[in-house]
């Protein structure tokens, strides 16, 4: 069974577990686990994604405050090019002392006695165990839960990108003057008809 501590995503927090008041800062870069987005966007498996902030000790866990950076690879929605921004995601995570119990209790709606609160925990905050012995905070779920839910759904080359021709493909950003003369459909069977009269009078 893998240590918690071989981890790639593993970071070393027993210097402050369990003594509130103290903070632990982090610089670290962390390859991209798999699963962040597809081939239409996400970040690629083993991109490098730096994670900058803190761990705060509260009286029944961590608190991880910070953000992350991330190489986003993308297509534009609109004309299709290839974009490759980096994004920078804000995070707010809790990581519980006794995770298997919070984990319990989240499942279940009630604590062991029914009235117990977590010190610290928002509902808005995303919660992740520690090692076992709580000595190691694993990121791995973290910087994928993040980062998923950061993608965009519809990303852009830029704001205003006019996209492609839908008649011929081409791109309207490099020809913003292009266009086509296009009857409109719903006048097709008067011009048929039109066209029709017209043969029949040059034909007497």
């Amino acid at each position: 069974m893998p240590r918690p501590e071989d981890s790639v995503w593993a970071v070393s927090v027993a210097q402050v577990a369990s003594r509130p008041g103290q903070s632990k800062p982090i610089d670290t870069v962390f390859p991209a686990p798999a699963g962040i987005g597809d081939s239409v966007v996400g970040v690629r498996e083993g991109a490098d994604i730096r994670v900058v902030g803190s761990f705060d000790s509260i009286v029944d866990g961590l608190v991880f405050t910070g953000r992350l950076e991330a190489p986003v690879t993308a297509e534009c929605t609109r004309c299709l090019k290839p974009i490759d921004p980096d994004w920078t995601v804000p995070v707010t995570a809790f990581f519980p002392y006794d995770s298997g119990a919070c984990r319990d209790d989240r499942r279940t709606g009630h604590g062991k006695d029914d009235v117990e609160i977590i010190a610290g925990e928002d509902e808005s905050e995303d919660v992740y165990p520690l090692s076992p012995d709580g000595a190691f905070a694993d990121m791995e779920s973290l910087l994928r839960d993040t980062l998923v839910e950061a993608l965009p759904l519809q990303p852009l080359c830029r704001e205003d990108c006019l996209g492609l021709c839908p008649q011929c493909g081409a791109d309207l950003n490099e020809d913003p003057d292009h266009h086509h003369d296009v009857t409109d459909i719903r006048f097709a069977a008067l011009e048929q008809l039109k066209a029709q009269l017209e043969a029949e009078q040059t034909g007497r």
